[in-house]
């Protein structure tokens, strides 16, 4: 039991986003600003309560909220557009990660094309000889035209970190749908989450001098951490040309934690985590995005 003087504390301490007083007149209800529900009792006692349902969340502020939990060994890098972690074993990003708003969905300059290397990558050879003749494209991670809101965010789109190699018909096809799709999702919900990655494995077939490993599965992951409709979404595709829909691929977050060991959106309270990440429902995510053909 909590006394008065020390709830009066808490309540300093723990600004309260909205109280309802329709629950019942022995308590009210209230979200605390990390995203807890609690219930009041007149007697200055409270007690949290488990969210049980996506309508249950309400949004708190996370710096960075895009970036899964940093692996070992890994090279974190952070660019004007995306952060990435970059494996050395397998010479190729773990994943890219990176908030897309609808402000940023407006094209400001123009594809540049210019494949260079990045000048933040240390301890690696990378180069676009290892893709010459090796029948796949340099497939981006984040998108080019995720990142045509600025001339700085366009250069760094085309850095070979932020490159795997694709199959020409995923790339150009199915991967390319995907990437169309995500951007409708944040013009729609104002702003979105995304990270995307690679499903590495031992024995994966490499290219290049390098040793470049060719990933068999590409994933994405999204999270709309807006109200009213706060949700997620996952999709796990194989590195092959597909005339399938989109939704024959999504699957929840905690699906994709499972297939590559990443903890994604770390930094939410645990019991939002712990629904967003588990729970997948198509009708809550609007499939109007026309193809954009990128490599």
């Amino acid at each position: 039991m909590i006394s008065n003087a020390a709830m009066k504390k808490l309540l300093l301490f723990v600004p309260f986003i909205f109280f309802n007083f329709g629950i019942s007149f022995a308590q009210q209800e209230a979200i605390t600003s990390d995203g807890r529900k609690i219930l009041i009792y007149p007697d200055g006692t409270w007690k949290s309560v488990q969210i049980e349902s996506l309508t249950e969340i309400h949004p708190i502020a996370i710096s960075n909220l895009e970036l899964p939990r940093p692996k070992p060994f890994d090279q974190r890098i952070n660019h004007t557009g995306y952060a990435l972690s970059f494996n050395k074993t397998y010479q190729i990003a773990d994943w890219v990660a990176y908030e897309l708003t609808a402000a940023e969905t407006v094209k400001v300059v123009e594809r540049n094309d210019h494949f260079v290397p990045d000048p933040l990558l240390t301890s690696c050879n990378i180069s676009n000889a290892d893709y010459k003749n090796s029948g796949y494209d340099r497939g981006h991670l984040a998108p080019a035209a995720d990142m045509e809101y600025s001339r700085q965010t366009m250069i760094e789109s085309f850095y070979l970190s932020n490159m795997a190699p694709q199959n020409k018909s995923f790339n150009r096809g199915i991967w390319s749908k995907l990437e169309a799709q995500v951007r409708q999702w944040a013009k729609d919900n104002k702003a979105v989450y995304v990270v995307t990655g690679t499903v590495l494995t031992l024995g994966l077939p490499t290219i290049g001098h390098s040793g470049l490993a060719v990933p068999e599965f590409f994933y994405k992951v999204i999270l709309d951490y807006t109200e009213p409709d706060i949700k997620g979404i996952a999709f796990i595709i194989a590195n092959q040309g597909s005339n399938m829909p989109l939704q024959q691929f999504a699957v929840t977050i905690d699906s994709v934690e499972k297939v590559t060991g990443t903890d994604f959106f770390f930094q939410l309270p645990d019991d939002q985590e712990g629904i967003i990440e588990s729970t997948v429902d198509l009708s809550h995510w609007r499939w109007t995005a026309t193809k954009k053909n990128e490599e």
